[in-house]
């Protein structure tokens, strides 16, 4: 587990739930954590608890649907620090609807975020790393990539795309790891995203086996870890009580 020991890791979604969870455990193991967010408050104050506990981290804010700003993330992180070994790509949300509510607006938000997010990531990093020779792209998927539930279709569709790109990217790249994790239901505010009130109510019956975002965390620092020439493709966990 020392090949994290001060490695350079960006994590967008930072500022809750497993980008939380996934910045305070790197940094407890010696990693330099970069942290983007929309709301900056609560990055600073993950900033303060890591700095407090010994860890090195700083924090950007950051709307990951704008490609300009996530660009100028990374190359803050490469000035600052001569190298980017990690991006984690965690922002996301969940709006869950069915679709004969139209929420057409709520289903562009997610292929935004979810979507674009993820590329817009990727490309702010990828020069960089085929120019180092190493680096690892970790982009937060769903257990929504393997199976479509009512009211998800628009977000699963979402996380299927996020599969799909860290796949090819694999298959592109001889030197750069790729992983993709996904969860099962866990512990986040992603169901705070909900406006559809029979899909709120749903979602707390499905979210009362949640597992914790510090288990996310922990996968990710697994395959973090691992020695340079190991790709950890992906990583699929859900709660022991859950069927789905």
């Amino acid at each position: 587990m020392k090949n994290v020991l001060d490695k350079v890791i960006l994590i967008t979604g930072a500022s809750s739930g497993i980008g939380e969870a996934t910045a305070k455990l790197l940094a407890a193991h010696g990693a330099t954590v970069v942290l983007g967010a929309r709301r900056v408050d609560k990055l600073d104050q993950i900033v303060a608890d890591i700095q407090n506990a010994g860890g090195v981290a700083e924090a950007l804010a950051l709307d990951v649907t704008q490609r300009a700003q996530l660009q100028a993330f990374a190359d803050h992180a490469l000035i600052r620090h001569g190298r980017i070994d990690a991006i984690i790509n965690n922002a996301g949300v969940m709006p869950l609807s069915p679709l004969a509510a139209l929420r057409v607006d709520e289903w562009d938000w997610m292929i935004d975020v979810n979507i674009r997010g993820v590329l817009h990531g990727i490309a702010a990093v990828l020069p960089t790393m085929r120019q180092q020779g190493f680096g690892h792209v970790v982009n937060i998927a769903s257990i929504g990539a393997h199976a479509v539930s009512p009211t998800a279709a628009v977000y699963c569709a979402t996380k299927y795309a996020v599969w799909a790109i860290s796949e090819g990217l694999r298959q592109e790249s001889s030197d750069i790891r790729v992983t993709t994790i996904s969860p099962g239901v866990t512990e986040s505010e992603l169901a705070e995203t909900i406006t559809d009130a029979a899909g709120r109510e749903e979602m707390k019956e499905f979210r009362k086996v949640a597992i914790s975002a510090s288990a996310i965390a922990r996968a990710i620092h697994f395959a973090i870890s691992q020695p340079a020439d190991v790709d950890t493709s992906e990583i699929i966990m859900r709660p022991t009580a859950s069927p789905h």
